[in-house]
């Protein structure tokens, strides 16, 4: 592995690779001993391993200090119980939206230990969001009694494309004032702590996995509605990066040949007609006072007819983009996440539709369709979640 804070493994770059596969296994088995101690039979089953392979996982995890093991006995035979090694060590995530910075401190048993937010002002210059970051985490640290030699390292998701080659946010980001910068090495030089960065949407997919309900799931779509829309995918366990790192950027897909034009270049794209941007643009016309995502939330509750039609068209639009996906990947579930995700089925409803009507049959009725469970938090744990999946690697 390089020694550049945020380099990307070979593993993340060939995610059918030995090590990808290894790495997903060792996940699986810290995930399933975060819900408490368990012997290694136990582990295979809560798992679907082997014996043999929980047994070399687990002899791995030992070594690196992640677990330890101790004699017991099962069904009346001897075993060893395997149990996640208690710490003080934390993994920082950090969460950058258009408008906001997320920063939560969790531990590898899946505690939040910390969490803080703060209000960014739309356009803010990438230096203002990393101070901000920067701020919160040491206050969090300092509340807690903790140091930096007390945190494995920090996971950050970026709202827009990261390009692996460069270490850049590229072109079509929803922060444009972030595009170009190495976001790996400033990150690294304004925290002091190695860093790992991430497109967002990848990130809540990865949260989905490791702590939402869905950890069981093979093959699971995040999509993060909001200022843009994107998707991260977790294909055969593992998440997809792609050639260049640059996946799921469904908002750009192209919805309407003869739309506006979307700040990617193209014309038409989902962004265009579906995001939080566009609905509050749209109810903007004829609201009196300020539209807010907040105010969509409160207005679609009490049955406000235009913000009701403005979420139905979005919705559809969404399902259309999600039917492609859906026909391509064949997913068991797709988690949709953002701020409008507490609408529920409101929100879920047009989602549905458009999907079913742009899927084959069997795929449209076979994909569930849900909200995250994690709320505004789950790009960040997903950011934690990085994190974790860097130190049992660390000697290979």
């Amino acid at each position: 592995m390089s020694s550049r804070p945020g380099s990307t493994p070979s593993s993340r770059r060939n995610p059918g690779s030995q090590s990808a596969l290894r790495l997903l296994n060792q996940e699986r088995v810290l995930t399933a001993l975060a819900a408490g101690p368990a012997t290694q039979a136990e582990l295979a089953r809560a798992t679907g391993l082997s014996t043999a392979t929980v047994s070399n996982i687990v002899k791995e995890l030992e070594r690196d200090g992640a677990v330890h093991t101790e004699p017991t006995t099962s069904s009346g035979r001897r075993a060893l119980q395997v149990r996640l090694t208690p710490d003080n060590n934390v993994a920082v995530g950090i969460d950058f939206g258009r408008r906001h910075v997320r920063v939560v401190l969790a531990t590898r048993d899946f505690r939040v230990v910390a969490e803080d937010a703060a209000a960014l002002e739309l356009g803010h210059q990438a230096e203002h969001g990393i101070l901000t970051a920067r701020g919160l985490m040491e206050h969090l640290l300092t509340e807690q009694g903790l140091s930096h030699g007390d945190v494995i390292g920090v996971g950050v998701g970026i709202p827009g494309p990261l390009d692996h080659r460069s270490h850049t946010v590229a072109h079509g980001a929803v922060l444009p004032e972030w595009v170009g910068i190495e976001t790996d090495t400033r990150l690294h030089e304004a925290l002091g702590l190695p860093v790992h960065v991430d497109n967002d949407a990848n990130l809540g997919a990865l949260a989905e996995a490791t702590w939402g309900p869905h950890g069981g799931a093979q093959n699971l779509v995040f999509v993060k509605i909001g200022s843009g829309i994107g998707a991260g995918l977790i294909v055969n366990g593992g998440p997809v990066y792609g050639h260049l790192g640059i996946t799921g950027e469904i908002g750009h897909s192209a919805i309407d040949d003869r739309g506006a034009v979307c700040r990617c270049g193209s014309r038409g794209c989902l962004e265009t007609v579906a995001s939080t941007t566009t609905m509050i643009e749209q109810l903007s016309r004829n609201e009196p006072g300020t539209v807010t995502t907040r105010s969509i939330v409160t207005s679609a509750r009490d049955g406000h007819p235009p913000t009701l039609r403005v979420l139905d068209d979005a919705g559809l639009a969404i399902g259309h983009a999600l039917g492609t996906v859906a026909n391509l990947l064949n997913p068991e579930v797709i988690v949709v996440g953002g701020p409008l995700a507490e609408l529920g089925e409101l929100l879920l409803a047009p989602i549905r539709r458009g999907i079913l009507r742009h899927t084959i049959p069997m795929v449209g009725a076979s994909t569930a369709l849900t909200v995250s469970s994690l709320g505004e938090r789950a790009e960040a744990l997903g950011a934690a979640a990085l994190v974790f999946r860097r130190p049992v690697t660390a000697k290979s």
